[in-house]
């Protein structure tokens, strides 16, 4: 065990919620620890981005250690995009030292969509690869390289997934390789389209990888008609159906947000239906207020009372 809540959690028949909050383009930590001090008590972790969308920010292991001081436990994003696999272990063991108990271990958006669209990117190794290299580490204790560890880094080990990304046959496969590479728990992109997920869980659950891994669907509020614009014209692998955007255009746009709302919530109760999925993630990108009232909507039940963060950061020896 890797003293992980999250892990705790999603071995346990609740309902589990993780929710994700970007790093700030700067230095000042206070409005990502507010940010995170809103979801205290609500969520069961909290993703820490990693540079998204190659947009140069905070670095995740910075916000997962600003998590850890609000008592909120981090899920610590590990982006290959940035990183040779020297630099990806030695993170791995700097966020075990920090107390940071989850990664989410990803491939990263190419830097061509950011902000740097001549930065080289690295991309040494891909995301099965860096599962199996951060099981090895834990489990038996030794580096890529061979050579041997004078301490393994105590982890739980995430990796992402796009359901409905063509070629839809091949997606829970995939996802098999990453839980025989070493995933406990994957994240997925956004989930509008619950038919096309039902298909895909159908698929994962054939191939009995339901049981080995805890599939958290990504669910959000999109919270303005700019918003619903740019996920559906400028972020990689996101599909939003036909249906959905025409009912979200119908509304007034001073209802949109109150209507996105709404979506979020029967999406999830749909997906609390379909057999194998253990929890949802939910992002709302600087609108991180609505997720308690998306939670509390949603009939789930929290984790702990809400803003008492006071047993995590007993467990995890931080306070603050």
């Amino acid at each position: 065990m890797s003293g992980s809540a999250l892990e705790e959690a999603v071995r346990s028949d609740r309902f589990v919620v993780t929710a994700e909050v970007g790093p700030p383009r700067g230095a000042d930590p206070a409005a990502l620890s507010a940010a995170v001090r809103t979801l205290r008590g609500w969520v069961d972790a909290v993703n820490i981005t990693d540079n998204q969308s190659a947009v140069v920010r905070l670095s995740s292991m910075a916000g997962s250690v600003l998590a850890l001081a609000q008592g909120v436990e981090p899920v610590m994003q590990i982006s290959a995009r940035d990183r040779n696999r020297i630099a990806i272990q030695s993170d791995l063991l700097s966020a075990a030292a920090l107390g940071i108990p989850n990664v989410l271990l990803i491939t990263g958006d190419h830097p061509k969509f950011g902000d740097h669209p001549e930065a080289k990117p690295v991309f040494d190794v891909d995301s099965v690869q860096m599962l199996w290299v951060a099981r090895t580490m834990r489990d038996h204790q030794r580096l890529h390289s061979g050579r041997l560890l004078d301490s393994p880094p105590r982890l739980f080990l995430g990796g992402v997934e796009n359901p409905c990304a063509p070629p839809a046959d091949f997606r829970a496969r995939r996802l098999g390789k990453k839980v025989a590479a070493g995933a406990q728990f994957v994240q997925t992109q956004f989930v509008f389209d619950v038919a096309c997920f039902e298909r895909w869980m159908a698929d994962v659950r054939e191939l009995g990888l339901h049981e080995r891994i805890a599939v958290l669907a990504g669910v959000g509020p999109i919270g303005n008609p700019r918003a619903l614009k740019h996920m559906r014209t400028k972020v990689p692998g996101l599909s939003i159906p036909d249906a959905v955007a025409e009912r979200l255009s119908r509304v007034d746009e001073s209802h949109f947000a109150e209507e996105g709302i709404r979506l979020c919530v029967e999406t999830i109760q749909r997906l609390r239906e379909i057999p194998g999925v253990a929890g949802v993630h939910l992002m709302a990108f600087g609108r991180e207020h609505v997720i308690p009232e998306v939670i509390e909507r949603a009939g789930i039940r929290p984790p702990r009372s809400a803003n008492d963060g006071s047993d995590f950061r007993q467990r995890s020896g931080h306070v603050g």
